[in-house]
């Protein structure tokens, strides 16, 4: 891949940015809404497979990309995109593609939870280390002097603060969020889309030539995750109807995280912005189609599994 991708930047202003960090706090609000602490209680009763879950997410998947970027040798800022796709938490419709999955949803939404408050360590942690090590990418981030501190801040920001409110607000007034749910996901999914479509549109001339090239390592690099936690779960000896949990929750990434801090902290840097919003996209075409066949090939239910209420129309 040609080198140049690296000098290419995406331009926003600071309002851009601003709405940016704005719609994905409203993305992050919806998904807190259905988030409970019971969810948080029911990883703390049987941990095994949200931990082998955790793990496979916060240090398999970042591990795995970081051997892959070097086996691949995209362009440095491609494969700093890709690190930082791969340290981000579970994507906002990873319950919803659990639930179509015929996996265990429950699984699924007490990850998303703890995912997301982990994400707000794990996340800087993760990018920081991973692209560090890679001699490539570590220049990148020496060059903008990247604090991980000032990265917590963003992440706690946009997700943080969110899953807080989303939390109360889903306790307190559960009446008002079974009204506002889906208009709130429909909106906020609308206005995301609209957004990374207006921004690779504004800057076609310079993204345009790196799209088709990145989008091959992109669907390579996703079909990794989705395999990696399903893989590492049934080699751990999870059962099928978790492990189709696990393998979303690793496969669904939340790209948009990634997308602000490319802007927050890069510049929009080129590569790394099109593996985040290429990710976006694909993710949600190859979750869905994963979801629709294992939906055809129902597992066993292990006894006594609960489910939680699932928005059908989450996607």
């Amino acid at each position: 891949m040609d080198p140049a991708v690296d000098q290419i930047r995406l331009s926003f202003d600071g309002g851009s940015l601003l709405l940016l960090n704005a719609i994905l706090g409203l993305l992050m609000l919806g998904v807190a809404l259905d988030i409970r602490v019971a969810d948080f209680a029911r990883i703390v009763r049987d941990p095994r497979g949200p931990l082998i879950g955790l793990g496979a997410q916060f240090l398999l998947l970042p591990a795995a990309t970081f051997a892959l970027t070097l086996l691949l040798d995209p362009a440095p800022s491609v494969a700093l995109g890709m690190i930082l796709v791969a340290a981000c938490p579970g994507g906002n419709v990873s319950n919803f593609l659990a639930w179509l999955s015929r996996g265990n949803a429950a699984l699924s939404v007490g990850m998303t939870a703890v995912s997301t408050a982990a994400a707000i360590v794990m996340t800087p942690l993760n990018l920081a280390l991973w692209g560090s090590l890679n001699p490539k990418t570590a220049p990148i981030l020496e060059e903008v002097a990247l604090d991980p501190l000032q990265v917590l801040l963003v992440v706690l920001t946009i997700l943080g603060i969110p899953l807080a409110l989303g939390m109360t607000l889903g306790a307190r007034y559960p009446r008002l969020v079974d009204k506002v749910r889906r208009p709130l996901r429909a909106v906020g999914g609308v206005v995301f889309l609209g957004f990374i479509a207006a921004a690779i549109a504004g800057n076609w001339e310079h993204v345009g030539p790196i799209v088709f090239p990145i989008f091959g390592i992109v669907v390579l690099h996703n079909a990794m995750s989705l395999s990696l936690g399903y893989g590492a779960a049934r080699t751990l000896g999870v059962g099928a109807y978790d492990a189709r949990a696990i393998a979303v929750e690793v496969g669904i990434q939340n790209s948009g995280l990634g997308l602000a801090l490319i802007f927050d902290f890069f510049g929009g840097m080129g590569g790394m912005a099109v593996v985040a919003a290429t990710w976006g996209v694909w993710h949600l075409v190859a979750g869905l189609g994963l979801a629709l066949v294992w939906s055809r090939r129902p597992v066993p239910v292990p006894a006594g599994a609960s489910e939680p209420a699932v928005d059908k129309e989450a996607a």
